[in-house]
């Protein structure tokens, strides 16, 4: 029989999941749409992995990072849970051993991770604002009506871009509207947007701090052309996009987990898990804490938000 190691990144927007040999090579991946419901959308991604391999497979640990780590985690009785900075590092490093800086736009949050040598010497995430992410650009090409998926390389026909200011979502949606209405090429209001992006990313995530090479760049943002051509002008940097760079918060929990010493052999039937969740008001005390009643299998398993310590 053969090991493998499940490993599971669990966004607001997709969920990501891989399936690494003891060679940490992917023999299976997925990429669905979280929609809102995370254990579900787990669930999916375990079914299709399970369908790519072959049933000679032995599965002896599981990861989880992403917004729903610990969640997911409790679910599925996980051999480690990290949170995405580490499992990115991780699963970057497995692939590109001299990286120093990490770039990642993901959906709706957008991170960069500074190396020396293989360690993490700093970071700094955005969670406050859309601008410059994934749904912010999805929402932008069909106001503008270009496929997102074209998006980049309508980007790279432009001459002349144009200035858009997008600090903001709300601004920049206004200006876009207007740089539209005031007759401004449609390929020239694209690559603005991608530059301005780019400019986003440096002044409001990576804040000014120097980045050095080779620079890797990752999330889904990441496969817009556009975005990596202004990046590459900005930093005067070759930035080199990994075809599994969409996975590599999977991979690298999944490495994780393959490292832990507390590998058990799980089984496949996790999907068929009963998981559910219940919130509601405590009013033991004046705190009035919003708990999350959490059950597997029509047990209680847990409960989470008491800042009085009762539960």
């Amino acid at each position: 029989m053969n090991e493998c190691y499940l490993g599971i990144d669990i966004g607001s927007i997709s969920t990501k999941g891989v399936l690494l040999d003891k060679d940490d090579k992917v023999i299976a991946s997925a990429y669905i749409w979280t929609e809102g419901n995370p254990t579900q959308a787990t669930k999916k991604v375990i079914t299709q992995l399970r369908e790519q391999i072959d049933s000679n497979y032995v599965l002896k640990g599981i990861g989880t990072t992403g917004s729903a780590r610990k969640l997911i985690g409790l679910m599925l009785d996980a051999t480690v849970v990290k949170n995405e900075i580490t499992a990115h590092a991780i699963g970057t490093l497995s692939r590109h051993k001299d990286v120093r800086t990490i770039l990642e736009i993901g959906g709706q949050d957008s991170k960069i991770i500074f190396l020396e040598n293989g360690i993490i010497t700093d970071y700094s995430m955005n969670t406050l604002c859309a601008a410059g992410t994934g749904s912010f650009l999805s929402s932008q090409a069909k106001r503008l009506g270009v496929e997102i998926e074209d998006f980049g390389d309508v980007a790279l026909q432009s001459k002349n871009p144009v200035k858009i200011a997008a600090r903001c979502t709300v601004f920049a949606e206004s200006d876009l509207i207007h740089k539209a209405q005031a007759g401004y090429r449609k390929e020239d209001i694209i690559a603005g947007l991608c530059r301005s992006i780019v400019l986003n990313y440096l002044n409001n995530v990576a804040k000014g701090k120097k980045i050095h090479g080779p620079i890797v760049f990752q999330g889904g943002v990441s496969k817009n052309k556009g975005v990596v051509h202004y990046f590459e002008e900005q930093l005067q940097e070759p930035i080199f996009v990994d075809e599994e760079g969409h996975l590599m918060g999977a991979i690298g929990v999944s490495i994780l987990a393959h490292k832990s010493s507390k590998q058990k052999e799980y089984t496949w039937d996790m999907k068929d898990i009963a998981f559910e969740t219940k919130g509601y008001e405590c009013k033991g005390c004046s705190n009035h804490c919003e708990l999350l009643k959490i059950y597997k299998d029509g047990n209680l398993i847990d409960t989470w938000g008491s800042r009085c310590g009762k539960f």
